[in-house]
């Protein structure tokens, strides 16, 4: 079942657009069966889950078959098995294709929606929807936007191909603007470039800045006011660290409304309620296709509702 370069495939079909957990045994460690490995390494499932699932033959290997739990210790091998899926409250804001062709998928997502799964979010994620529903099971996604943050994302369809879009951000070499809805200021000088060093550490609920050398750059534009105390913004951001937007339109005093980390944390909203989303959207992407040498642009048709309804947005 072991197989020296590589991961072999996996042998279990997706579940609603969700793929199985793959884990890979140890080179070394003290463990003389698998399933004390796996009873040891999966604690955290509850006690107890582990031990019932190798007992219903849920965890498999590289072949499609069971592993008993008395299986023999054997370093580097494969095994794969369906983590049992949160109950889920469904977001019920459409997820909108920009684009689609046999190389990417480019969506618009919806404020609330994560993009990939992760923690208590897994088959009510873009990927695991946009999966199911166009049936493209080795959809990826390419790059990240934060749950709470809608607009543009782009997957890749060819597995293959993937490395060379990510490729794309990592270097910088995607054009990306994005809106937001803030306090107006009078005394903000804008257009302004932020620079500053931002670190979030794992466990910690919010990013923060620190002296050092700079790793995080942000072009602020503000566009306009009203009368009411707001202000809609444009963000550049020439770099991507975690909750750059929302911690440097924090440092500048205009917080982004609808955050509920920045400047407080506020605590998660209740499982269902999406009233008064953060109000930053994904607005622009351009960049030159890595693989078909196109030239891309791409435009969010979404609005942010604290400027075009405010009183909706605000629930009065």
């Amino acid at each position: 079942m072991r197989r020296r370069s590589g991961a072999p495939p996996s042998p279990l079909p997706q579940r609603r657009g969700v793929d199985a957990v793959r884990v890979r045994l140890p080179a070394a460690g003290p463990w003389a069966t698998v399933g004390e490995h796996l009873v040891e390494r999966l604690s955290g499932a509850g006690p107890g889950v582990v031990e019932e699932m190798l007992a219903a033959g849920r965890i498999v290997g590289a072949d499609g078959r069971p592993v008993a739990a008395g299986t023999p210790y054997e370093p580097g091998l494969f095994v794969w098995f369906h983590r049992e899926l949160p109950e889920e409250v469904p977001v019920p804001f459409p997820l909108k294709v920009v684009h689609r062709d046999e190389h990417l998928v480019v969506v618009d997502k919806p404020h609330f929606l994560a993009t990939t799964p992760r923690g208590a979010h897994v088959a009510e994620t873009a990927l695991a929807r946009l999966r199911r529903e166009l049936g493209l099971p080795e959809l990826t996604a390419a790059h990240r936007l934060d749950r709470l943050t809608a607009g543009l994302v782009l997957f890749t369809v060819r597995p293959e191909e993937r490395g060379a879009y990510q490729t794309l951000f990592r270097d910088r070499r995607v054009r990306k603007e994005y809106e937001a809805v803030a306090p107006h200021d009078p005394a903000l000088d804008a257009p302004r470039t932020v620079r500053s060093r931002i670190v979030k550490e794992r466990g910690v609920l919010t990013a923060r800045e620190v002296p050092g050398e700079p790793n995080a750059v942000t072009l602020v534009r503000a566009v306009e006011h009203r009368a009411d105390g707001l202000a809609r913004y444009r963000l550049a951001p020439a770099t991507g660290q975690t909750h750059q937007l929302r911690v440097h339109m924090n440092a500048l005093g205009v917080p982004i409304l609808g955050d509920p980390l920045y400047p407080v944390v506020t605590g998660p909203a209740p499982a269902g309620d999406f009233r008064r989303p953060l109000q930053l959207l994904a607005r622009t992407l351009e960049f030159t296709d890595p693989v078909t040498g196109a030239e891309h642009r791409f435009r969010s048709g979404r609005d942010l509702a604290a400027w075009s309804s405010p009183g909706g947005w605000a629930g009065q």
